[in-house]
């Protein structure tokens, strides 16, 4: 685990031990209870020590990683995007530019599955069953060939399973190492017998010593203003005009948005910016660009790989109106059952309405 993660739960862990006292100093809350700190300490030894009861194997984690996963870690954990790679990288650690995955540097196995286990499904942590995450962490591994598809990881096996690069870290000793040898006391006087002055700009050609460098440069500097003036004064009798049209042309086509309704949208859709992008190029990532997108037909912008559920609600006829985009971020998963998205979804209503109105504002 993370040198981050002890220093949080140890940071919590001796406030709860403090607390009796600075509850009875100043009268404020109570002294955690065991099942409090219990939740709170769910962190994985490379050991196994503090592994869940549970086992998974690597086809139902296949299941898993492409309803959860994929969207952002490709349906191989190749990585979409800049999202990360978790699969690969196989002897690049020598390399210039190595590629750092599971398989190819992670030291310890208990490092995945603490970390699926206390943070992902992206936006939706913590909602993973102990099976579901042994399955997934199956899974990785045989995206890394380190097991074969009939593999069942379990809390009882877990320690027999030892990473590629688990000898390739080495204890910090640079307090006691290094740092001796290269600290001494800073040299304040004498410390060259002698300075000498080894050469001049002029001799490195940094200064310029040709009279007629300023002048040649100074020449073109005269007719440049003359230039200028005249391309500046070409375009300007045409430029309202077409500036009049092309404002004109997205006016008809964009309905009208509450601008105060669709601000509100912009702080919310922040929630959905890593995935999904709006707005002039925007472009697909993790999730398809949403340009347009109220009264598109479901799964249907060009050039994005959708889930079959996807395409399959959009080949039934189902639209993203104002209702079924309401529908939708009420409860992604449950709304269109095996699609990608692993968001849990927008709870407050006027978040929903306050996105609906942003997202009205784009056209295609």
């Amino acid at each position: 685990m993370s040198k981050f993660l002890n220093l949080v739960i140890g940071t919590a862990l001796i406030s709860t031990l403090a607390a009796p006292a600075m509850a009875e100093k100043l009268g404020l809350g109570r002294a955690a209870m065991p099942e409090e700190v219990a939740a709170w300490d769910r962190d994985v030894s490379p050991d196994g020590t503090g592994l869940p009861e549970g086992s998974g194997d690597v086809l139902t984690g296949e299941e898993l990683f492409s309803a959860n996963c994929a969207s952002c870690h490709g349906e191989f954990g190749e990585g979409v995007d800049n999202w990360p790679k978790l699969a690969g990288g196989k002897d690049t650690l020598a390399d210039a530019d190595p590629l750092k995955t599971v398989g190819s540097y992670w030291p310890h196995l208990s490092t995945t599955f603490d970390y699926v286990q206390r943070s992902m499904p992206f936006g939706n942590a913590q909602s993973l069953t102990p099976d579901e995450v042994y399955a997934i962490t199956a899974y990785i591994l045989y995206n890394n060939d380190l097991v074969d598809e009939d593999f069942v990881l379990s809390k009882e096996n877990f320690a027999e399973v030892v990473l590629p690069n688990a000898g390739g870290f080495i204890v910090d000793d640079r307090e006691t190492t290094e740092i001796p040898v290269f600290t001494r006391e800073p040299c304040m006087e004498n410390c060259k017998e002698t300075v000498e002055i080894t050469a001049h700009a002029t001799v490195l050609d940094v200064t310029p010593d040709d009279q007629n460098d300023d002048a040649a440069a100074a020449e073109p500097a005269a007719a440049e203003p003359a230039a200028t003036e005249a391309a500046a004064t070409e375009p300007a009798a045409a430029e309202p005009a077409a500036t009049e049209a092309a404002a004109a042309e997205p006016a008809a086509a964009t309905p009208a948005v509450d601008a105060d309704l669709a601000a509100a949208g912009e702080k919310v859709f922040k929630k959905c910016a890593a995935c999904h992008k709006v707005g002039d190029g925007a472009k697909h990532a993790s999730g398809p660009m949403l340009n347009g997108v109220v009264g598109r037909a479901v799964g249907s912008a060009e050039g994005f790989k959708y889930s079959a559920a996807m395409t399959d609600a959009g080949a039934g006829g189902m639209v993203w109106d104002a209702a079924t985009i309401d529908a939708y971020l009420t409860d992604p998963k449950g709304f269109i059952p095996k699609n990608k998205m692993s968001f849990a979804g927008l709870k407050k209503p006027e978040d929903r309405v306050a996105v609906i109105a942003y997202l009205a504002g784009f056209a295609q």
